[in-house]
């Protein structure tokens, strides 16, 4: 068993509160109220700033020109695909850029790519990669699964964002992330792999929060 399989198989508990989460239920029925989406997608807004930063330091940090190659590839989907869905959504929902651009980050949001970025200065690939994946490779699962109990018919909108993460350019490039981890997890130490299966599990449990967060529109309590 691979070391992401591994992870999944370890901390599956998080996994199936996130696929449970009615959120996630929400967007697949089309249940979820508006205003909660539209709180989703300010925070990933903000969210995906940081996140693409996360990527241009992982090409500083292998030599391969294909891999580097790939992660510009993902920083190319993640600024003009997943962010361009966020402001085409805006525009729908009757949300200005300025107010995309002006959204403060809820507590959670600050927390979770607070510790991405410090995983990213401080950490190895390897290490960077398991905190990446509980995002990158679960909204590709969660896609893949919406999209195969079909789009909600009372909400269009959300059978836009099922679509993107359960499209194929999405989810190949995921699963390149997952198996790149994996094979960087083969020629790791005991405490590399040890450091991986913490970033993992924490980047997990801030996923399963982000979501909790939207659903609760969470604000700074002062």
């Amino acid at each position: 068993m691979s070391f992401i399989d591994e992870m999944k198989k370890k901390h599956a508990s998080i996994e199936d509160a996130i696929f449970h989460h009615p959120f996630v239920r929400g967007i697949g029925d089309g249940s979820l109220p508006v205003d909660n989406f539209k709180f989703y997608m300010k925070q990933d807004y903000v969210y995906l700033i940081d996140y693409t930063h996360i990527f241009s330091i992982a090409v500083t940090r292998t030599p391969d020109l294909d891999i580097k190659g790939k992660f510009a590839e993902l920083l190319d989907v993640t600024l003009n695909t997943e962010m361009a869905l966020h402001r085409s959504y805006a525009e729908e929902f009757g949300i200005t850029n300025e107010e995309m651009e002006a959204t403060e980050p809820a507590p959670t949001t600050r927390a979770y790519v607070n510790y991405l970025l410090r995983v990213a200065y401080e950490g190895s690939l390897a290490e960077i990669l398991a905190s990446l994946l509980p995002c990158q490779l679960g909204y590709a699962e969660i896609g893949k699964d919406l999209a195969r109990q079909g789009k909600p018919k009372k909400q269009p909108l959300y059978g836009k964002w099922i679509d993107t993460y359960s499209s194929e350019e999405f989810c190949a490039l995921a699963y390149w992330l997952k198996d790149l981890c994996d094979e960087l997890a083969e020629d790791s130490g005991k405490k590399e792999l040890k450091r991986m299966d913490t970033h993992y599990l924490m980047a997990a449990r801030y996923e399963y929060m982000f979501w909790e967060m939207s659903y609760r529109l969470e604000k700074w309590p002062i």
